[in-house]
């Protein structure tokens, strides 16, 4: 009885830890992808001041 109940715990355990660790990797894996959008969009498009595009001079 005693060993099922520890058993149960371990499985218990073990689940909480690696659905933490997917959800951590999910996150992070979406915080590198907006990043990376971020970054080489803004190459893309010039910047905005009050909806208009601005000039960009050389």
């Amino acid at each position: 009885m005693v060993r099922t109940k520890l058993i149960l715990v371990a499985i218990a355990i073990f689940l909480a830890f690696g659905s933490t660790r997917i959800w951590f990797l999910i996150s992070e894996k979406q915080a590198v992808q907006e990043r990376r959008e971020k970054f080489f969009g803004s190459s893309k498009e010039y910047p905005t001041s009050g909806g208009e595009k601005m000039k960009v001079e050389w």
